[in-house]
């Protein structure tokens, strides 16, 4: 384990001190990254882990963003406060959507849709709320400062986004090692098996989707403060939904790390294929690319890209005991 670490250690030294040598455009890359991998691993609390897969997880993300950006707004709450009241009104909504789904047994295919008919109600009342801009939109006037969550340049972001990350991994490897952390596997794994041994699927799914839905509208207010302009067809949309559950799908489902490298593999490409696409004339192309990628993981990582490179690397981290 101690090559573990050390590798880590110096992969986190590094990052830090990246903001030294990149330019702002990078910089910007590397802070979508850290976002994406950020909310592939709250989804990835929920669905990695107990295997209930949502398609609504950006209604969260717009719950969070509103709540946190209004208060500030409209009674000068600092986003760094509301960010959590924010999150408290997201996870009201998710244990709404939780005790329905769970209390009456949806599963697969049918939990899917109340997760997207929840996230469509969201992105239709949002969308035609005045207060929230209505159908114009809700644009948030830059006061610079570190108690208003704006910032000049990237590099404040870049190791917000870092700290948002590494608060993520923190979350679910003690989720992993906890009795929670056990039981939401065994639910995964054989729901009924894992009942017939005292196991309260109810409890420990509602448990599993409080924790995403909260750590996820925590990412709502850092994307309000990031981009600076809310509109319901992107900060709630389906398509957020599905780049959020792209990143660990294709990283690693049920891993501690596979969101993180779904990320650093996919968020490059298709920042760098939207913006060719959009000079080109082909705006919207880019989704082809992740269709494509999704495929190739599908048919040839079907366990995640995770999962392959720990095969390959543990021979040389973790030492072989001797007979």
């Amino acid at each position: 384990m101690t090559r573990v670490y050390s590798l880590l250690g110096i992969i986190f030294l590094l990052l830090l001190l990246f903001p030294l040598f990149l330019s702002d455009y990078i910089l910007g890359v590397f802070v979508l990254i850290f976002y994406y991998a950020y909310l592939g691993q709250c989804w990835n609390v929920l669905t990695g882990y107990t295997g209930n897969i949502s398609l609504g997880h950006s209604l969260y993300i717009g719950i969070g963003a509103y709540i946190s950006t209004k208060l500030a707004m409209s009674l000068g709450v600092s986003p760094w406060i509301g960010m959590f009241i924010g999150a408290f009104g997201a996870t009201l909504i998710g244990l709404i959507v939780g005790y329905l789904g769970f209390r009456f047994g949806l599963k697969h295919v049918y939990f899917v849709l109340l997760t997207i008919a929840f996230a469509e109600i969201g992105r239709l009342i949002a969308l035609h709320l005045k207060p929230l801009g209505h159908f114009m939109g809700l644009f948030i006037d830059f006061r610079p400062g570190l108690s208003n969550f704006h910032f000049r340049g990237n590099i404040p972001y870049y190791y917000i986004g870092l700290g948002y990350v590494i608060f993520s991994l923190m979350v679910v490897r003690v989720i992993e090692i906890s009795k929670w952390g056990r039981y939401f596997v065994a639910l995964r794994e054989d729901e009924d098996a894992a009942e017939s041994i005292g196991v309260n699927s109810f409890k420990y799914k509602m448990i599993a989707i409080g924790i995403s839905s909260f750590m996820t509208a925590l990412g709502g207010t850092f994307y309000a403060n990031y981009i600076f302009y809310l509109h319901p067809t992107s900060v709630m949309s389906m398509a957020l939904s599905i780049e959020i559950i792209l990143r660990p799908i294709i990283g690693g489902l049920g891993t501690l790390f596979g969101p993180v490298i779904g990320s650093f593999l996919i968020t490059p490409l298709a920042e760098i294929s939207r913006s060719y696409f959009a000079r080109a004339g082909f705006e919207g192309l880019h989704i082809v690319i992740y269709g494509g990628l999704l495929i190739i993981s599908i048919l040839f990582f079907p366990r995640g890209i995770f999962s392959y490179i720990h095969k390959a690397l543990a021979p040389l981290l973790i030492p072989s005991k001797r007979t």
